[in-house]
């Protein structure tokens, strides 16, 4: 066999070394998809329900409105998921506990209102736990579900709600009361074309607490029960 002359082997040794910093050049500028397959499948927008809606009040303020939503919801005999914000519950805790023996349901809806999408496992763990723990506490009830705040979620925010037992839930309409403050469009956007199964997002606000005994006086005159979210998806 013909031996590599010495130019020959550093050249063969310049080209593998050549190869390698390709190789680790790409990793560091096109990293590749933290994407896990299945995740996204498990993210739920609405639930089984063959005749039942639930609604979803998303809690970062409004106690004043709460307490309302509370009464009327009382009132039709309707149960609501409160997905509450651990920040907002540590200055409400009765409010919190009165939600919960009121039948209702109480859920995470992280403690900061972080965006979600932009934190790593570790950061989506440590936000939903500590909102889980505070929750649990202050409900007296074991928490299951996570709405992360803003609609904002990654894989790892699923995986990170899923080891510690909760089921990452979304909507399958918004009524964007937050920024539309208006009860007409409120009412609408609730209760137009309305479907079995679904799940109607929420917050305590003025208008929509004006609009809510209209909305579920709706819903019981097309035969719809409004119940939480966990007996909806089943």
């Amino acid at each position: 066999m013909k031996k590599l002359s010495a130019r020959a082997i550093a050249a063969l040794t310049n080209g593998v070394l050549a190869l390698i910093l390709i190789v680790v050049g790409a990793v560091c500028f096109f990293p590749t998809s933290s994407h896990v397959a299945g995740v996204e499948e498990r993210v739920l927008y609405r639930g089984n329900a063959d005749d039942a809606v639930s609604f979803m009040f998303n809690v970062y303020w409004g106690s004043e409105e709460v307490e309302g939503i509370l009464s009327v919801l009382e009132e039709h005999g309707a149960k609501a998921t409160f997905f509450v914000g651990g920040s907002w519950a540590d200055d409400n805790t009765a409010l919190v506990r009165r939600i919960a023996e009121a039948g209702h349901e109480v859920a995470s809806h992280g403690y900061f209102h972080r965006d979600h999408s932009a934190l790593d496992y570790d950061g989506n763990y440590k936000e939903i736990k500590q909102s889980v723990d505070f929750l649990s506490l202050a409900a007296g009830r074991e928490i299951a579900l996570f709405a992360p705040p803003s609609g904002a979620y990654n894989d790892d925010t699923v995986l990170a709600a899923e080891s510690l037992g909760l089921k990452t839930v979304m909507w399958s309409r918004d009524t964007v009361d937050w920024r539309d403050k208006d009860e007409e469009v409120c009412y609408t956007r609730a209760t137009q074309n309305l479907e079995a199964g679904e799940l109607v997002l929420m917050h305590p606000m003025e208008h929509t607490l004006k609009a809510l005994p209209r909305i579920l006086g709706y819903c019981a005159e097309h035969g719809l029960r409004v119940v939480t979210v966990s007996e909806n998806i089943g």
